[in-house]
């Protein structure tokens, strides 16, 4: 038997990153490829995760097992092979290529495989894949991108608003003086048609954190003029794309975080800069509860921290939203991981998702415990603020780098370079937005995320749902410190 090859290319008429949010999915194939019936991935695997199956029918009646070997959402490669099959396609390995034409509104799609056939049906063999498959598979893809079939029954049901550049009527949490949970006021809005780089969206999971606790509460009142709505990121659905915008259409599941306050709404203009993909095998409710406090965790660690093997990592609040993670994060990489907690439940919580060692405290005494434990900590994580200022230097090692997150205390007062010299400690007060400053930098995080998600490094995050309409029950329960896991609000 010899060695048979096949190779195709072709244009497609929509950008690179729309073509690869379908190419990716494994298992996507049954949508609009005619020659595949039936197709479902084995074991419940997810379809764009490295060994997972696909197991799938040929219009024909013939069965193929596929396995997928490589992914690189980064230079836009797939490769498979067939495991078993019915089609007497003998050490079958494909790969799929992508990449963008000049005006980056095109993507040329190169296809290519190589296989040993039996003797006397090699050009029959040769024919099917080249023309049966690859080239029916490009023209499937591009009937299949310009028919609509994207758009689902919610956006159908704003067909017209988009078609016509109307406005879209919502409901949105307005705040319109400063103040407690119930100065958040369920209000209807209405929503224009996005603008240059803009895309409108249909949002199902809101996520809630404690920088929302400070701008309701008009701490940061440049950050929230009045009046205003309050949120950094939601997870939801495309319904129309403005000028400019090339690499998302209408019935794409995204995630965003933003720099621009206002997520505590039904429907959002947002800039597709501030937005990613939400891969297959995770829900809209999994990426709210994961982006922002996931990016906040990531560039905490890597950026920041350097947390390695033995670090020695003091992280407050430790059973949150953000805390898990970094516990869980930092474990996997070898760290040592102390946290405190205010309560014996939380400290359970905590020990779950990989903090080696709990300080339960009310009070914010935790420093006797840390050296106890070890010789200080060389990182400390602190979301707590002004009334914990004392506890942190204390527990801090010489040369320990003190990362100043948030202040559920209080703002911290100032802090002088003479009091830190005493132990050569630095100071750092990041904001998360400034390492995600590109779409670029945001994918990056954001698949390092998801990535650690798939591989088991971060489980499945807790969290809680409140109606939208209840933002300020989110809010009582997320200052009271009652709260596990990650706070959402839900889109009926």
């Amino acid at each position: 038997m010899g060695l048979q090859r096949v190779v195709r290319s072709s244009i497609i008429d929509a950008p690179i990153d729309r073509v690869w949010s379908i190419l990716r999915d494994f298992n996507s194939h049954d949508q609009w490829h005619s020659v595949v019936a039936q197709s479902e991935i084995e074991d419940n695997q997810y379809s764009d995760r490295v060994g997972c199956v696909r197991n799938f029918t040929l219009a024909d009646g013939n069965h193929i097992r596929e396995m997928l070997i490589s992914l690189s959402d980064k230079d836009y490669i797939s490769t498979y092979t067939i495991i078993d099959a019915t089609v007497p396609l003998i050490r079958y390995v494909a790969t799929v290529s992508l990449k963008p034409v000049t005006d980056g509104n095109r993507t040329f799609w190169h296809w290519a495989s190589s296989f040993e056939a039996p003797p006397g049906i090699e050009t029959q063999l040769r024919d099917m894949v080249a023309h049966g498959v690859y080239e029916a598979g490009f023209s499937n893809l591009k009937s299949f991108l310009s028919s609509g079939q994207l758009h689902n029954r919610s956006v159908e049901t704003n067909k017209q608003a988009s078609a016509t550049g109307l406005s879209i009527q919502a409901n949105a949490i307005r705040i319109r003086d400063y103040g407690l949970p119930t100065v958040m006021q369920y209000e209807a809005v209405t929503v224009p048609p996005p603008a240059f780089g803009e895309i409108r969206i249909r949002q199902t999971a809101v996520g809630v954190n404690y920088l929302d606790i400070y701008l309701r509460k008009g701490w940061i009142p440049d950050f929230l003029p009045l009046p205003g709505t309050p949120g950094m990121e939601a997870a939801g659905e495309v319904i129309d794309v403005g000028p400019g915008v090339t690499s998302l259409l209408p019935g794409d599941r995204i995630v965003y975080m933003s720099p621009v306050p206002g997520s505590y709404t039904t429907v959002r203009n947002v800039s597709v800069s501030s937005t990613t993909r939400i891969p297959p095998g995770i829900s809209d409710q999994v990426a709210a509860a994961l982006l922002l406090k996931g990016v906040t965790a990531d560039y905490l660690i890597r950026d920041l921290g350097h947390v390695k093997k033995n670090t020695r990592l003091l992280v407050h609040a430790a059973a949150g939203g953000v805390g898990q993670l970094i516990c869980a994060w930092a474990n996997s990489l070898g760290a040592l991981v102390i946290g405190t907690v205010s309560t014996q439940e939380k400290a359970k919580i905590a020990r779950e998702h990989g903090c080696h060692h709990v300080v339960v405290s009310k009070n914010y005494q935790f420093s006797d415990a840390v050296h106890s434990i070890c010789q200080g900590a060389d990182v400390i994580i602190d979301g707590l603020g002004e009334e914990a200022r004392e506890e942190n230097f204390a527990a801090l090692a010489k040369c320990g780098h003190w990362i100043s997150l948030g202040q559920a205390t209080g703002s911290i007062n100032e802090i002088s370079p003479h009091w830190l010299i005493q132990k050569s400690i630095s100071f750092s007060r990041p904001v998360v937005f400034d390492y995600v400053s590109t779409q670029e930098l945001l994918n990056e995080r954001a698949q390092r995320i998801w990535k650690a998600y798939f591989d088991g490094v971060l489980k499945n995050p807790a969290y809680e749902e409140f109606d939208l309409q209840d933002a300020y029950l989110a809010h009582e329960k997320l200052e009271a410190r009652l709260s596990t896991g990650s706070l959402l609000l839900k889109i009926r």
